[in-house]
């Protein structure tokens, strides 16, 4: 290599080096001024284009094999109020558990809920019909019944998930805009008192939050497995099945709806929590199945560049959102690569002329230590600033667990291309843990 060579090498190290905090400091910056300045074109957009405020709320719960979980989480969404007292319709889908999940069901008895169970073989074929078969007995109900299918939102709470009590009201207040066809809500973590759930709680409650905030404004928002609301009018107009059989079916239901036009929103003003996985191979297996739909869903880059409803900013946003897991994966290998060759050389006395010294060689990991310290704790204070529940001590010490943690993901993503490679499509679920019950509520009124 030459001298030249190295030059351009060094360059082109710290470009890279350098983008990662470059793009959190500008993030950051963004995330702490986003909700005092997007609320008023927030607001102004609801009235211009109201009322298309909904009148009657389902909340689905896909349930397999939820037997520790699915009674509090039943229990909390049916206490789940919206505008003028309306309360929301409960159904289960049951995709052929096997443990006590049905006695745990048959035994809360209220007039609004209600249980669809499936049985093998037509069971356990992924989340995504599960859904389908919900979103499909919803809509008989709703056509049976003579209601508007705009008039009707369809939350998903998964089988550990608790929706924060303003929920609906919050859903409402952005749905009333008739250009919005879905919302996804802020998304925390309850378990949080151990390290593993600290750092996912810092990754949900402050970059994810940062980032989909980000998308409201250019109109990328995705929508998440947990905490999303959507139209029944734009789910009919996906057809029969609106989930698929990806490995992350809420984004790909995500990108086909902004393919149709449908507008969807993003709040952190609401909320759903969720249980953290606190085991490292049950959450590398989590991150490998979401890398392996990330893998799926590139097939929709063609299609988003052709449309003409995807502006160049949201396109380029999207494109990095499903691309650059893939672009940090070479770059790792190659650094890695670099690192390896140069010291290696210095071993054997042929230092390569990017890094010709030891002192070079420790500068530069000293360098890049900092660099991949440095995010995790300005995302600690910007959880701090934002959230305040939690001690500033705990915070920074999962930022310091957060390069770990993104050493993780990288891992999932390697076997996630293999596994995709190898033409491997099968998942097995999150594992839940036991939690304590919440209180039953009085309340038994139907929906509206």
């Amino acid at each position: 290599m030459t001298a030249s060579d190295s030059w351009y090498l060094v360059i082109a190290g710290y470009a890279i080096m350098l983008a990662w905090p470059v793009s959190t400091l500008a993030l950051v910056s963004f995330a702490v001024r986003y909700v005092a300045s997007h609320r008023t074109t927030t607001v102004t957009s609801s009235l211009a284009h109201g009322d298309g405020t909904p009148q009657h709320f389902w909340i689905i719960v896909p349930a397999l094999n939820e037997e520790v979980v699915v009674g509090t989480t039943v229990n909390a969404a049916l206490q789940l109020g919206g505008p003028g007292g309306t309360l929301a319709r409960v159904l289960v889908v049951d995709d052929g558990s096997d443990d006590r999940t049905p006695e745990v069901l048959a035994a809360i008895s209220h007039p609004r809920l209600q249980v669809l169970r499936r049985n093998l073989p037509n069971a356990r074929k992924g989340k995504g019909e599960a859904l389908n078969a919900a979103y499909r007995y919803i809509a008989e109900r709703t056509a049976e019944a003579g209601v508007a299918p705009d008039k009707v939102v369809i939350g998903i709470i998964d089988g550990d998930g608790q929706g924060s009590r303003n929920i609906l009201l919050e859903v409402s207040r952005m749905m009333r805009d008739t250009t919005v066809g879905a919302v996804q809500v802020q998304v925390r973590i309850r378990n949080r008192n151990k390290l593993l759930g600290a750092v996912q709680d810092l990754e949900f409650g402050a970059i994810v939050n940062a980032c989909q905030s980000l998308r409201d404004t250019i109109n990328t928002v995705g929508l998440g497995g947990n905490g999303q609301f959507t139209r029944l009018s734009a789910l009919l107009a996906l057809g029969d099945s609106p989930w698929s059989a990806c490995l992350v079916e809420d984004l790909e239901l995500g990108l086909r709806m902004h393919l149709d036009g449908v507008g969807i929103r993003y709040t952190s003003r609401a909320s759903v929590t969720q249980q953290a996985v606190v085991d490292l191979r049950r959450l590398t297996r989590q991150r490998t199945r979401w890398a392996q739909g990330n893998i799926q869903c590139v097939r929709y880059l063609r299609r988003l560049m052709s449309s003409e409803r995807i502006g160049p900013t949201s396109l380029l946003e999207v494109m990095h959102y499903l691309i650059s897991p893939w672009i940090n994966a070479v770059v790792t290998v190659v650094l890695i690569g670099a690192t390896t060759t140069a010291t290696a050389g210095l071993l054997v006395s042929h230092p390569m002329p990017f890094l010709p010294t030891w002192s070079a060689l420790a500068g530069s990991a000293g360098m890049w230590f900092s660099v991949t310290f440095f995010p995790g704790f300005v995302w600690a204070l910007v959880h701090r600033h934002r959230l305040r529940d939690e001690t500033l001590r705990r915070l920074l010490l999962a930022a310091a667990a957060y390069p770990i943690f993104l050493l993780l993901g990288l891992v999932a993503t390697y076997r996630a291309i293999g596994r995709q490679a190898a033409g491997r499509q099968a998942w097995a679920k999150t594992e839940r843990l036991a939690e304590e019950p919440l209180p039953q509520s009085r309340q038994v009124a139907l929906a509206a």
